[in-house]
């Protein structure tokens, strides 16, 4: 049974709202202030405006190295979802916590922040890190500042576990998520008179073709990537806008595209190849607007991550966990940067997936126990495997 504290402070982070275009500074200097009761320093790192902000916080400070609870504290909006419960009311009914947030993924903060006075205590022969991060949704912005205040505060932990929520079976790999934003500028003219026009929107198509074209070529011709659900890359246009009125010949033209990429594919020759279509189309269009053509803008890009089942950080998250198995997710997290930071990463954490972002999202007061658990095990932990 999850503890009554660390089911009131997770109550207490889901009804902040932390959603991604407001502040996070709420449950930070929440978070900050009940580590400084125990005596426990917080470093913050911020956003270029100073309205948000990620927290690392050490407990068992001296200690030779160190284990990262990794969380991010930014949450997706609920507008326009048919809610049955106030998003922000962290309602307890039926064995469930309801709430933006309770699933992914305050309530694994909370039950870290929980437990510090037991990582305090621990006579485990490695510290504790908090990491907290804003704006995990919108790109994972926030933890790359944390990373690199990391590095050049020349504190390198040994592993990280990231409490998205799997639940509670070690995951060891997920798809990267790369999104980016394609402007076409053309010449504008009235539709009776096209051959002195340019079209932004059919550019813009040609090219949008060409995105298809490689989305049916993963699904047919890459290698499987056994355990995924789909066990291939992925490629599709999100979003388009163009045009001004039927009778005019639309000068510009935006639209947004993602691949998902494996961990085995290399999404930069991906890329390459959207720019190379658009880049052949150029010349035909600047000989009727000589200012005619395309550029590209990365919006985020979110790396890939495998880890492995041998890594000494996966062996400790099945043993605390209780499972014998691992896991791949198809969502993406911060664990490709934290890996590619030089720190042996799983993702381990309460409730499933398939609740975040939905309307009445909840994590059940089982999966909170077995969190809660799993915490108490790390601070009783003898070694890291």
């Amino acid at each position: 049974m999850i503890s009554s504290h660390a089911l009131e402070l997770a109550r207490t982070l889901v009804q902040m709202n932390t959603v991604s275009a407001h502040s996070n500074l709420e449950l930070i200097h929440f978070v900050r202030d009940e580590l400084q009761r125990l005596g426990v320093a917080s470093r913050l790192t911020w956003n270029a405006d100073k309205t948000k902000a990620n927290l690392f916080a050490t407990l068992g400070e001296g200690k030779p190295a160190g284990i990262i609870l990794s969380g991010h504290t930014d949450t997706v909006p609920w507008d326009g979802q048919a809610w049955t419960v106030d998003p922000l009311s962290a309602t307890v009914r039926d064995g469930r916590l309801y709430g933006r947030g309770s699933a992914d993924m305050k309530s694994f903060i909370a039950i870290a922040l929980a437990n510090a006075q037991a990582f305090l205590d621990s006579a485990a022969p490695f510290a504790v890190h908090f990491a907290f991060s804003y704006d995990e949704e919108v790109g994972c912005f926030g933890v790359r500042e944390l990373i690199a205040d990391l590095r050049d505060a020349g504190i390198r932990p040994l592993a990280c576990i990231i409490g998205e929520p799997t639940g509670m079976v070690p995951a060891i790999a997920h798809k990267g998520v790369y999104r980016y934003k394609c402007c076409v500028r053309g010449r504008e003219a009235h539709s009776s008179l096209t051959p002195q026009s340019v079209n932004a929107i059919e550019m813009a198509a040609r090219v949008i073709g060409k995105i298809r074209d490689m989305a049916e070529g993963f699904e047919r011709d890459e290698p499987r990537y056994a355990g995924f659900d789909v066990p291939f890359s992925t490629a599709s246009v999100g979003q388009f806008h163009g045009g001004i009125a039927d009778n005019v010949v639309p000068r510009d033209a935006e639209f947004r595209y993602e691949f998902r990429d494996l961990p085995t594919a290399d999404v930069q020759t991906m890329q390459q190849a959207v720019i190379h279509q658009a880049r052949a189309l150029e010349p035909a269009m600047r000989t009727v607007a000589p200012d005619a053509g395309f550029s590209f803008e990365t919006i985020c890009e979110v790396p890939s991550f495998l880890g492995s089942a041998d890594d000494p950080v996966t062996r400790l998250a099945l043993r605390l966990s209780g499972e014998d198995r691992t896991t791949l997710v198809a969502f993406g997290t911060e664990a490709g940067l934290f890996k590619h930071a030089g720190i042996q990463t799983v993702v381990c954490g309460p409730g499933h997936i398939v609740q975040a972002h939905q309307p009445d999202e909840y994590v059940s007061l089982d999966q909170l126990a077995r969190c809660e658990a799993f915490m108490q095990g790390l601070a009783a932990s003898r070694a890291i495997e």
